[in-house]
């Protein structure tokens, strides 16, 4: 598959790049997109939840008051779970929630994910570029250009760059990353995949191991 390189400022180059379909051509499998996605949110969640149970409740243990003749249910102390201000029963407790995806499988689903983006016409390619300093103006004026600024966008830089990660961190539905760290949850949220030119090859050999 043939994709036209503009530059980034939405002038075209003449120039085209093919995208191997090996990585962008396979046939998706859906199953593997679910796990991966599954497995890169759960992996993002913290786990630090707590809430304290009745060993861990500050106040006496002293039975509040005999056992028969109350005419009540017997009760043990004030950090009972039915009591206001008790210890809470079976609550959270930090874990870890991430879980192990075999690399074949993670593979696929990038591949899978680009796939999708490729037979939908998603992915631009533009010309390898920089900021001479970091500028968020510049770096709007660019996804103007390329007609991508009402679309939740996906730029996939060779390698890092202070200048261009930068100047797009602030802007809303606008999220950067290096080839290195293309993943499926950010491939298959994104609307619109700008791959710079460079980017392509990384991901090829990527992928392609």
């Amino acid at each position: 598959m043939d994709v036209s390189v503009t530059k980034y400022g939405g002038e075209a180059t003449g120039r085209k790049v093919n995208l191997s379909a090996e990585v962008f051509g396979i046939e998706p499998n859906d199953h593997a997109i679910w796990l991966d996605v599954k497995s890169h949110l759960a992996n993002m969640r913290q786990g630090t939840h707590k809430s304290k149970q009745r060993a861990e409740i500050t106040g006496s243990s002293k039975k509040i008051k005999k056992q028969k003749g109350t005419g009540g249910a017997r009760a043990g102390n004030i950090k009972n779970p039915l009591f206001k201000g008790g210890g809470r029963v079976f609550g959270p407790a930090p874990r870890d929630y991430a879980f192990k995806l075999n690399k074949k499988v993670k593979d696929l689903a990038r591949k899978s994910a680009l796939t999708y983006k490729a037979k939908d016409n998603s992915i631009a390619i533009i010309e390898d570029f920089n900021f001479e300093a970091p500028k968020t103006k510049q770096f709007i004026s660019m996804l103007k250009s390329l007609g991508v600024d009402a679309q939740k966008t996906l730029l996939v830089i060779p390698q890092s760059n202070f200048n261009i990660s930068s100047s797009g961190r602030n802007i809303q539905n606008t999220k950067i990353i290096t080839a290195n760290e293309i993943n499926t949850y950010d491939v298959i949220n994104a609307e619109k995949l700008i791959l710079v030119e460079s980017s392509v090859e990384k991901i090829n050999g990527l992928l392609n191991k």
